[in-house]
């Protein structure tokens, strides 16, 4: 009965994504960072104290915020506890709205519209600063968040959603309530991480806690994910010796402890060379490149890179789920 509920919040986000005008749970999360850093760097003086009692305080009200609910539901009929489980789960899980951005700035590219469409529609995917970029850049940067958002948007999520289910004997509640409470405390710390952790005067203190356990969250899910994205670069007949080359050469090459992994092995698996110099906040920013293609990126590459991701994310939880069927019995 689990794995059914596990799997039918994965099949809600493939078939509906993230409704407009949906009270997300991540768009909460965000309302709560911003109250309690206005409050808690009035209480302390020192900001990573200060960053240290928002993220604990946000981690604190998104669970038992949602535990409550679920309670609440629970008394009112067991099955709508499960109901509403299933719909939290789903909504900590980005996979369609992913590919579907990604396939606005594929579309835009390959529609022969100007570069500045292509420009707009990569703005609203990437951090980096979009108005010069040539179609070759903008082909890359969809590329390099594709890779980097698998793990954030889809198996990390995932990874605490399973983990969590097995407390669930421990804590006499149902595997599914369990899951969706997991998936969305790792959606706070990521949440936090996205707001504050940013190396600026104003964060560079303040959002450190933040950074540093979304650093410990991803750790293991980042390199799960760049071995599965081998795995399936080798069912889509790709690259999937130079995949595995370029994974174990270039995957410590990020400033991030856990983007090179999936950003690495998509290189390779597309014969790209990702990473590079980009514009951040009006600043250079000297990335390192990670990959050994030669080849300039193109708008297909966009979507070799969702069915990639898609395949290797597949992989991932349905590995996973079988661990998870051999420690349960």
């Amino acid at each position: 009965m689990y794995l059914l509920q596990f799997f039918l919040a994965i099949l809600l986000d493939l078939l509906i994504g993230d409704p407009p005008g949906y009270p997300h749970p991540v768009r909460l999360i965000g309302a709560i960072g911003n109250w309690s850093e206005e409050r808690s760097r009035r209480l302390l003086g020192r900001p990573f104290l200060a960053g240290i009692l928002t993220l604990l305080t946000v981690l604190l009200l998104t669970v038992g915020t949602a535990g409550l609910l679920l309670a609440v539901l629970h008394l009112l009929a067991p099955g709508l506890a499960a109901v509403g489980a299933i719909l939290l789960l789903y909504t900590c899980i980005a996979a369609r709205d992913l590919i579907s951005h990604s396939r606005v700035v594929a579309q835009s590219l390959e529609s022969g519209a100007s570069i500045a469409v292509a420009r707009q529609a990569v703005a609203a995917i990437v951090g980096r600063e979009t108005s010069t970029l040539s179609a070759e850049e903008v082909s890359r940067a969809t590329v390099e968040t594709v890779a980097e958002n698998m793990v954030d948007g889809i198996t990390a999520p995932l990874f605490y959603a399973l983990l969590a289910s097995l407390a669930a004997p421990l804590f006499g509640i149902s595997a599914i309530v369990c899951s969706a409470l997991g998936a969305l405390a790792y959606k706070a710390v990521n949440t936090m991480d996205s707001m504050f952790g940013y190396k600026n005067e104003r964060y560079l203190y303040f959002g450190r806690a933040a950074a540093r356990l979304d650093d410990v969250a991803n750790f293991v899910p980042a390199r799960i994910s760049g071995l599965c994205l081998i795995l399936a670069a080798f069912f889509c007949k790709f690259e999937y010796r130079e995949a595995a080359r370029i994974f174990f050469r270039d995957r410590l090459r990020h400033a991030s402890p856990n983007s090179g992994h999936t950003e690495a092995a998509m290189a390779g698996a597309l014969g790209l060379c990702l990473g590079g110099p980009a514009v951040y906040h009006g600043q250079l920013v000297a990335k390192p490149h990670i990959g050994a293609g030669r080849r300039a990126a193109v708008a297909a590459d966009i979507h070799r890179a969702n069915r990639l991701v898609l395949l290797a994310s597949a992989l991932f939880v349905g590995l996973l789920a079988m661990l998870r069927q051999l420690l349960v019995g």
